[in-house]
């Protein structure tokens, strides 16, 4: 098999110690190997980095395994060239499984091309995505906390919920507030309501009376109290992003043209795929390293199941969330597509193709600079006009129909 990588090493990252070999030309016209275990500290890292360079290393290729791959991958990237292999590539003999054993052949299956390096962003789509990914986990922590405080208002007999369409707006929170505080007439808690909420008045007095007693007061108000903690923190880290991500606000503007696709969702979408198109080469591939197109698997010549490949939840969250606020809006290409599918297909995978048809747009906005056009609800209809006419003549023939077709223009 031929060596395309003269100078490579292998790491089999762990926790707290990483196995690393390194194979190079020996002067017999073989290849050398040598193999050395370091910790996983900064200091023993850096001492695996000189290690390396020292030994002429071109090309790293390591494991990636849970979350320790990165301070390794950190510390090599600005001297080496380096690969983050997918540990299903991985895969060695059974029966033969050691750190060094690993160690070894993830070297020589690196050194040898059989495997592809993932994707990693640059340093500061990095940080991005860690900003935008801790306050995607706040964001569904509050609405977590917010369902927790509704059960405990039903639990309480209060149905605040089934009167006012938000029970943490400004009215919600007082009538809130008074109960932790004690306040237990329902005459009172209505006449906190405020705007439009007083016209339910008479309905906030009868949904305000229940059985609300010390221990739920307890409940409410540190769930009330860890609302407002949430709250802060989506605002600063927020306010964070902000910064990070001017250096890609014409992006970000762009990515708002889309259909569905708001600021969050954009900030989301470069957070995870980054700006840089020319390291997925298509949209196809994007496609399918985001695990949002069916996936292949033939066998004898059969097609078997098509389920999607894995890909980054994080990303799948923003276009399913893109993908059903596109499904809702009005004579759209978006909203045709996924009521066409909805009927034959089912919710779940139309969709998902329609955050496919989004994550296609955002490569090609990006690859290309250009807004969003929308191509319109009847793009459809005009892409293969016959099979519309054909279809319009048969409802009409079972309707108990004839049908005679004469062109505008003769008409």
């Amino acid at each position: 098999m031929d060596v395309l990588v003269e100078r490579c090493a292998g790491l089999d990252v762990h926790k707290d110690t990483v196995a690393a070999c390194i194979r190079t030309p020996d002067p017999q016209g073989g290849r050398a190997q040598e193999v050395r275990t370091f910790r996983t500290t900064t200091v023993e890292l850096l001492a695996l980095r000189d290690w390396l360079v020292a030994c002429g290393v071109t090309l790293v290729g390591m494991e990636s395994t849970g979350v320790y791959w990165k301070p390794i991958y950190y510390v090599l990237e600005d001297a080496l060239e380096c690969w983050l292999l997918n540990a299903r590539h991985l895969r060695n003999v059974p029966g033969r499984k050691t750190d060094v054993k690993d160690a070894e052949w993830i070297c020589q299956i690196t050194e040898h091309g059989l495997v592809r390096p993932s994707f990693v962003p640059p340093k500061p789509i990095r940080e991005l995505r860690n900003l935008t990914r801790y306050r995607k986990a706040q964001i569904e922590e509050r609405t977590r906390e917010a369902q927790r405080l509704d059960k405990m208002l039903q639990d309480a007999g209060i149905k605040l919920s089934s009167v006012a369409s938000d029970i943490l707006g400004v009215s919600g929170r007082d009538m809130l507030n008074a109960l932790v505080r004690g306040t237990r007439d329902p005459e009172i808690l209505s006449e906190l309501a405020r705007g439009r909420l007083r016209e339910k008045i008479p309905a906030l007095r009868e949904a305000l009376v229940g059985r609300f007693s010390a221990h739920h007061a307890l409940v409410v108000g540190s769930i009330l109290a860890k609302l407002d903690f949430l709250d802060e923190v989506i605002a600063t880290i927020s306010a964070e992003i902000d910064v990070v991500v001017a250096p890609f606000e014409a992006k970000l503007k762009l990515l708002d043209t889309i259909v569905g696709v708001d600021k969050l969702t954009s900030e989301g979408v470069i957070a995870e795929i980054g700006v840089d198109m020319s390291r997925f080469g298509s949209a196809e591939r994007l496609a399918s390293w985001a695990g949002m197109c069916p996936g292949n698997h033939e066998s004898a010549g059969r097609q078997r199941s098509g389920k999607a490949r894995k890909g980054s939840k994080w990303l799948s969250t923003y276009l399913t969330e893109a993908a059903k606020a596109a499904a809702r809006s009005k004579d759209t290409y978006f909203s045709s597509q996924y009521h066409r599918l909805r009927g034959r297909r089912g919710a779940a995978r139309a969709t998902k193709a329609v955050g496919h048809s989004i994550l296609v747009a955002a490569y090609y906005i990006l690859d290309r600079e250009v807004p969003y056009e929308d191509p319109g609800a009847e793009f459809f209809v005009r892409r293969h006009p016959e099979a519309q006419t054909r279809k319009l003549i048969r409802q009409l023939n079972a309707l108990g129909y004839t049908v005679t077709l004469n062109p505008l223009e003769a008409a």
